[in-house]
């Protein structure tokens, strides 16, 4: 089944951050000719859109909220481009305007997609009321791991709870870990080869030498736990003399980990890259030991990490993970066979994951085949996209 499907969404390129890459890689999967994606605009925001192979349509805001005046310009664009479905690509807030378009437009199918923040909405009372909302005005809400529904089930009412689907992140089959493009690049659309990983390029790139590299890919906010690398790195390179640490990203927490870098006592073998594009990240995924970002629960169990992309790239590109027991983010390894969960507030038990790892390469080895087999088999963006084109009556 054809039609056009409006993708709303406040999360997409150049914006980074798991829920950029999450609605990227689905855009992607659309015939382009039957997608138009509706995002904020800005300075620098609509850099590369006309070589994109879907229509991008930028609304003059910082940021789109389900306003009388986003809900106008995304009625007048359904109906210009004969939208039949709508997926409002983070349900909160803008699936609240879901009942409204549905009404002026008349599309068949909506469907919104809740992440990791909706958590937090699920426990506050305006929160609440907003999601009960989203959830009876859409024809399903999905979830992305069985952490965030049990949390954001209670806030909505029986008939939304079940409509609730799962469609979770996923990773590019080639297994080499793809990321968002970096500044001014276009996604590509095509899938990079596997062959063209190259750990010693990485190597060579950043100045790491031929020890062993933690690796740490996401954005640098404090529930991530960059931080705890960085203070516990000293004990490791105690052990392990030539090993690197490198953190790859940007955010609102990276003049903080610079700092915190400059000023460790191992501050020669921290390394911040930054934002990089996909190639540079696949060849550091090529070169890494072992993956490690020890994300952790804030304000109160408020902000939680949803599930992880980054988990699952990491194990596609045959990389063990230590994971930090925040929100979902278990669900994204399966404990002692693809890699370690850690308490995220326990120091030492970060340290004795990561110093594990690197001290039994053999056992690391089997724990990244083994994540590489069932990522690539379990968690396809593929596979992802099939469920959401079926909520959407694309199927």
């Amino acid at each position: 089944m054809g039609g056009h499907t409006l993708i709303v969404t406040n999360d997409f390129p150049p914006k980074t951050g798991g829920i950029d890459l999450f609605a990227l890689e689905m855009t992607r999967r659309f015939p382009p000719d039957s997608v138009t994606v509706v995002a904020f605009g800005g300075p620098d925001a609509d850099a590369g859109d006309a070589e994109m192979p879907w229509e991008v349509v930028r609304l003059p805001v910082r940021t789109l909220l389900p306003t009388p005046r986003t809900i106008s310009a995304v009625c007048e664009l359904a109906r210009e481009r004969g939208a039949d479905s709508v997926w409002f690509a983070s349900s909160t807030p803008l699936g609240f305007m879901a009942r409204k378009v549905r009404h002026r437009t008349g599309v068949r199918r909506i469907v919104a997609t809740s992440h990791g923040h909706e958590v937090w909405w699920a426990r506050i009372p305006g929160g609440r009321q907003v999601l009960r909302r989203i959830g009876d005005s859409v024809d399903a809400l999905t979830f992305i791991s069985k952490y965030t529904r049990a949390r954001i089930a209670p806030a909505l009412s029986p008939a939304a709870r079940r409509r609730m689907v799962e469609v979770s992140p996923g990773v590019n089959p080639w297994g080499s870990g793809v990321g968002l493009p970096a500044e001014g690049e276009v996604p590509r659309g095509e899938e990079l080869g596997e062959a063209s990983a190259d750990g010693g390029r990485a190597r060579a790139r950043h100045g790491l030498g031929e020890g062993p590299v933690v690796l740490s890919v996401s954005r640098l906010v404090p529930r991530k736990g960059q931080d705890r690398l960085i203070e516990l790195w000293p004990s490791v390179v105690a052990v392990h003399p030539e090993a690197r640490l490198v953190i790859v990203g940007t955010g609102s927490y990276e003049e903080t980990l610079l700092e915190m870098a400059e000023a460790s006592a191992a501050s020669s073998s921290i390394v911040l890259t930054g934002r990089l594009p996909d190639a540079d990240l696949a060849d550091l995924y090529a070169a890494a030991a072992v993956f490690a970002m020890p994300c952790r629960s804030r304000l109160g169990g408020l902000e939680v990490e949803g599930l992880g992309i980054v988990f699952l790239e990491a194990q596609a590109a045959g990389v063990p993970v230590v994971v930090g027991r925040s929100g979902g983010a278990p669900e994204a390894v399966i404990d002692g066979e693809t890699g370690l969960v850690v308490d995220p507030g326990d120091l030492g038990a970060i340290r004795g994951a990561v110093l594990e790892l690197l001290g039994d390469p053999e056992r690391a080895a089997r724990m990244g085949a083994a994540g590489r087999a069932w990522v690539t088999s379990s968690w396809t963006w593929d596979a992802r996209y099939e469920v959401l084109a079926g909520l959407l009556g694309r199927g």
